[in-house]
């Protein structure tokens, strides 16, 4: 069995035998290599506070600070951390930062990797007997190209050893610190219940928000229109309305002939207006004898 040493180190220890003639080994909890991933989202009343407050409860533990964003807006201030806690004291330090204020979300998880952490450490065993056995021929070659291809050749093992290496650290790192996203979020944040929310009553809810929120912003775009509208509207109608209440000119009948005038007053006195021409006679109408 594998366990992890104060330098991070993963190494092999034997677990105590099973009551029984079997040899099997008996793996307890305590002994097996679990990865402990988390994340939770707290409303609290002060952000940067139960951030501070946050962090303290984690380098008490021994853990420290993955990562550390913050948004501040008044009370809808939100702040998400990374924090990296000693796998023994992880359930302890969630359910701290939990008291910080209202748990809305948390969703914690577990991952038991025991068998890759033994597998590992066999690999790796392993390849460093197979890269001490190329240094010995190394060290026994004859001629330049044996030389050469032996020089390759454990320069391949060297680079697969410090590969396994580099994922034995990895892992020994994941199951000694566990990591914890935590979202702090103000007093004023939506919760996550209203975001995920649906059905009839929820579409009514946000309807209704929309509509207010219409209403708002029309309003808002009519008081800032308004003193526009005095100042340019105002004139504007009343020319309009002069323009309409002008009298039209009177409209002059056409001339008599194709030549645009009428017929010249034999005065002098220009031209005069046509002659009218009496109403013909109504038919069957006979004269007096």
């Amino acid at each position: 069995m594998s366990v992890t040493d104060r330098s991070g180190h993963v190494s092999m220890c034997s677990a105590p035998p099973r009551g029984g003639a079997g040899g099997d080994t008996d793996l307890r909890v305590e002994q097996r290599a679990i990865v402990y991933t988390g994340a939770m989202r707290v409303q609290v009343p002060d952000v940067e506070q139960a951030a501070r407050e946050a962090i303290a409860l984690t380098t008490t533990a021994g853990g420290f600070v993955g990562s550390d964003q913050r948004r501040s807006a008044a009370g809808n201030a939100t702040a998400e951390l990374t924090l990296r806690v000693p796998a023994a004291k992880f359930a302890r330090v969630v359910e701290q930062i939990a008291e910080l204020g209202k748990r809305q979300r948390q969703e914690i998880s577990t991952e038991d990797v025991t068998e890759a952490v033994i597998d590992l450490d066999a690999r790796i065993t392993t390849q460093r007997a197979r890269v001490e056995n190329a240094r010995r021929l190394l060290g026994e070659a004859q001629s330049i190209s044996d030389l050469v291809s032996l020089e390759n050749e454990l320069a391949r093992r060297e680079a697969d050893l410090a590969s396994l290496e580099a994922k034995q650290r990895r892992l020994a790192d994941l199951t000694a610190l566990s990591s914890v996203i935590v979202s702090l979020v103000g007093p004023d944040a939506t919760t996550e219940d209203d975001a995920s929310a649906f059905g009839f009553v929820a579409g009514l809810k946000s309807g209704w928000r929309v509509f207010l929120i219409s209403w708002t912003v029309l309003l808002t775009v009519l008081g800032a229109v308004l003193p526009w509208l005095l100042l340019l509207g105002v004139p504007l109608g009343a020319l309009v309305w002069s323009l309409r209440r002008r009298p039209r000119p009177a409209l002059v009948a056409p001339p008599a002939d194709g030549t645009g005038r009428g017929p010249a007053d034999p005065t002098g006195g220009g031209v005069v207006p046509p002659a009218v021409s009496p109403p013909p006679q109504a038919p069957g109408a006979r004269s007096a004898p």
